[in-house]
């Protein structure tokens, strides 16, 4: 491997989020020291996601089968559709194994600072999975930012010409989490969203 394969190698590594130049020179050492074992094996797997890897028409999830697994899966609920802002996102409920409806990835959010308008997002694909399947429940499961909420907002304008309820994901204390490390803004949601204890 020449020095420039080297260079290369590095820069690559350094555009992934969490990696920045100095870890990306750590991994990249890590890598060759370790060619046989961890080298070799993962550009060949990094090869076959490039050649199989689809992005799945219907919800935006990435699978090797269109549409996605989860699209197939006729032991999910048709009637609830999950919004969510990116694959990762939708990876983290399905971790979570708490819902078992369909999806539909926006691939991010609305953000006039960055030049992000509906148009660039998988907004009108959403408005025909309402109009076109039979959707009873669409769940804004946005992130709690700024460009989050707008675009839950947009959403949901967007949604109320429909027979569709709209909801949102609760936020506030996280099971575990202790009043004293929480910021101000998830505090302030906690008391807004508070229920009855009976």
């Amino acid at each position: 491997m020449s020095q420039s394969e080297i260079d290369t190698l590095i820069q690559l590594l350094s555009r992934l989020p969490g990696f920045g130049p100095r870890s990306a020179r750590r991994a990249t050492l890590h890598l060759i020291s370790r060619r046989e074992t961890l080298l070799t094996p993962l550009a060949a797997a990094m090869q076959a996601a490039a050649d199989t890897v689809k992005v799945c028409e219907e919800c935006g999830n990435l699978d090797v089968t269109e549409p996605c697994a989860i699209c197939r899966d006729a032991e999910r609920e048709a009637t609830m559709l999950c919004v969510v802002e990116d694959v990762s996102d939708l990876w983290a409920l399905e971790r979570s194994a708490a819902f078992r409806g369909r999806y539909h990835v926006l691939g991010g959010t609305l953000s006039a600072l960055d030049g992000i308008g509906p148009d660039e997002l998988n907004i009108e694909s959403l408005i025909r999975r309402v109009t076109e399947g039979r959707v009873s429940e669409v769940i804004l499961a946005l992130n709690a930012t700024v460009d989050g909420q707008t675009t839950a907002h947009y959403l949901s304008d967007r949604l109320s010409e429909f027979d569709v309820q709209v909801t949102k994901l609760a936020h506030g204390v996280p099971v575990g989490g202790e009043l004293d490390y929480l910021d101000d803004g998830t505090l302030s949601a906690a008391l807004k969203s508070r229920r009855s204890i009976s």
